[in-house]
């Protein structure tokens, strides 16, 4: 059963989560640009925050957060290893290089948490090593060197691995506590699978989970919604599975988008944006439509925790949760948040981080 505001516990030997409350957060709106250029620089900029989507051995967690070896206390520093054979920035911030890491992976493909992370782990920051990563041509690894290959599903779940190994040797530490945000989560999930030995917990945000059914219920949801609007109608009837061109992404996403608020998302500017950011990442997109965790991942040996947006349509809450619940792992829980879209970090900053909080003392407290 899905409890609001709280964790849902998996059966098993593990003991009822402690409730976390959800409550109504103020979401910040775009202003419009006046100039053309700067409206075109934006809303590629926009593109690539907001287009998730266009959003497994692990030992059993009855095991003791291992205590790292001494390394320097205070740490607020971006480095750039080699990662992948190019060089990726990697930003780590903490007051105490001894409390545990807390690695985030980014929604996109092609996004950065980086800018604004501040908003949702202001509380985090007392409690572990926070670090940001932005992916290959992503954000500031994107400036620094663009990915010398068309970037690939394959190629970005090592980068993942290699950025994880990274940091265990970098701070010291054995495991890492690891947070998937929408598209991260075919990252994170990855890892799950095949190197849950470095794994405290997952952490799954509005995860991908069956990509093409999700879809799916997607376009029938803005069909419904946009029946009496002709030019959506026209546009969301050409929409066709698999994706036949960008254009057809696009369409979807663009309405979704508007749906939601966002009504640049009509804009010449967007599209542009779009289109240009199809170009690197619709191959990986079209990867990810044949994820169905479901059918490839039925069991995992760690502990798993899900946040999902009650009004989530761009990743479907149904699919989360029906997958939740059939889920096998030693301990599980799900957050349902009440006021949650697709970024629940942006929606509810502060019952985001209460969650992963809370989740972290349960774990040590039932050691």
């Amino acid at each position: 059963m899905t409890h609001r505001g709280r964790p849902c516990q998996a059966d098993g030997p593990a003991a009822q989560e402690a409730a976390i409350p959800t409550r109504r957060v103020m979401r910040r709106c775009n202003q419009p640009e006046t100039d053309d250029k700067t409206m075109t620089r934006k809303m590629t900029f926009l593109v690539l925050l907001t287009t998730l989507l266009p959003f497994y051995a692990c030992q059993a967690q009855a095991t003791q957060e291992a205590t790292p070896r001494k390394v320097s206390a205070h740490i607020s520093t971006t480095l750039t290893p080699d990662i992948g054979g190019i060089k990726q920035l990697i930003e780590i911030k903490t007051d105490d290089a001894s409390k545990p890491v807390l690695l985030f992976l980014s929604g996109g493909p092609g996004s950065s948490m980086i800018k604004g992370a501040d908003a949702f782990t202001n509380a985090l920051k007392s409690e572990f090593t926070l670090v940001q990563w932005d992916q290959r041509d992503a954000g500031k690894t994107l400036k620094l060197n663009p990915s010398p290959t068309q970037p690939s599903v394959a190629q970005m779940e090592q980068d993942t691995y290699e950025v994880i190994q990274f940091l265990r040797k970098e701070l010291k530490q054995d495991k890492i506590y690891l947070l998937g945000s929408s598209w991260g989560n075919v990252l994170g999930f990855y890892i799950v699978k095949h190197h849950p030995e470095l794994l405290h917990a997952y952490f799954a945000s509005n995860p991908v989970v069956s990509q093409l059914e999700s879809e799916k219920e997607l376009l029938q949801t803005l069909k419904e919604h946009f029946k009496d609007n002709a030019v959506a109608s026209e546009e969301l009837n050409s929409v066709n599975f698999p994706f036949t061109s960008d254009e057809s992404m696009f369409y979807l996403r663009k309405w979704l988008f508007y749906k939601d608020g966002k009504q640049f998302a009509t804009s010449e500017g967007f599209k542009t944006g779009f289109l240009q950011w199809s170009k690197t990442w619709s191959p990986v997109w079209n990867e990810v439509m044949h994820i169905d965790l479901p059918k490839t991942l039925q069991s995992v040996d760690c502990p798993v925790y899900f946040f999902v947006g009650k009004n989530d349509i761009q990743t479907s809450t149904r699919i989360t949760q029906a997958y939740f619940e059939a889920l096998q792992a030693p301990r599980k829980g799900l957050f349902l948040f009440e006021q949650s879209g697709h970024q629940i970090h942006q929606d509810e900053p502060v019952q985001f981080q209460e969650a992963i909080i809370k989740t972290r003392e349960t774990i040590q407290a039932n050691r």
